[in-house]
């Protein structure tokens, strides 16, 4: 009977910035769970085309549509076109994400913005979107991914730490505001993982992998697919009662200071 409660049949699932990455591994999941998916992407029409034949490749239905979720109007086009053409959503996952590695002295008013824009306001436009839906039907989960620096801060990634700091604000705030409607808002927060973004880090002598090995209490870098438990959790009825909280996976960083080298 419990297991019953994490299977997401005749749920509809929106990804945002799915087409690769943590994105992509999350939105397997949901799909694998019983999900019909629907991803979103930016870049390129080529780079959700094959994205697409990926998850098909894993036998999941799914639709993809490009556009820009920092857009207002396009989020709003977007968001009735799918509803229309696929179903209502059920599961809005806010993934999109970008970050700029600059220092704070040295960022343009314009690359902050841009972070802070795709990072945390997104999210915002993305979730009053889709929420109004969720309302009228009677319930839905709402998913933000924030981070690790939603709690920690790091050399060079101010704009990211603030929109990410924010955005695990924005989603208790949301569960307060749309829980008395069977809502869920809950946010995923991913550790290091071992993506092809990371590859070139992931080298033995390398400093930073190293470090991550050194700071991680599991000893690893994270493998995308450890992520998908995570989402289905909180995408599936067996977290209704699980409101504004923030899930850590991290493979145990933020509950240590670390250890010295070679402990």
């Amino acid at each position: 009977m419990i297991l019953s409660q994490f299977k997401l049949e005749g749920k509809i699932a929106l990804v945002t910035g799915a087409t690769h990455g943590l994105g992509m591994a999350m939105a397997k999941a949901l799909g694998e769970a019983g999900a019909t998916l629907v991803i979103n992407g930016h870049s390129s029409q080529e780079k959700i085309d094959k994205a697409l034949e990926a998850y098909r490749g894993h036998g999941i239905k799914v639709t993809g549509y490009r556009f820009d979720v920092t857009s207002r109007e396009e989020v709003a086009e977007y968001i009735a076109r799918i509803e229309e053409e696929v179903g209502p959503i059920d599961i809005l996952v806010n993934n999109a994400g970008i970050i700029k590695r600059i220092p704070i002295t040295e960022m343009q008013l314009e690359e902050w913005e841009e972070v802070i824009r795709t990072d945390l306001t997104s999210p915002f436009l993305m979730s009053q979107a889709v929420v109004k839906g969720m309302i009228r039907r009677g319930g839905g989960k709402i998913i933000n991914i924030c981070s690790m620096m939603s709690e920690l801060g790091r050399n060079t990634v101010s704009a990211y730490a603030a929109a990410k700091g924010g955005l695990k604000m924005l989603t208790r705030n949301m569960a307060t505001e749309w829980a008395r409607h069977n809502i869920q808002v809950n946010g995923i927060g991913p550790g290091y993982f071992a993506t092809s973004q990371t590859a070139p880090l992931r080298v033995a002598g390398n400093a930073f992998h190293e470090f991550i090995l050194n700071r991680t209490p599991a000893g690893r870098w994270g493998e995308p697919d450890e992520l998908g438990g995570a989402a289905v959790f909180l995408a599936s009825a067996a977290s209704n009662f699980v409101n504004g909280q923030i899930l850590y996976v991290d493979g145990g960083i933020l509950a240590t200071i670390g250890k010295p080298m070679g402990e």
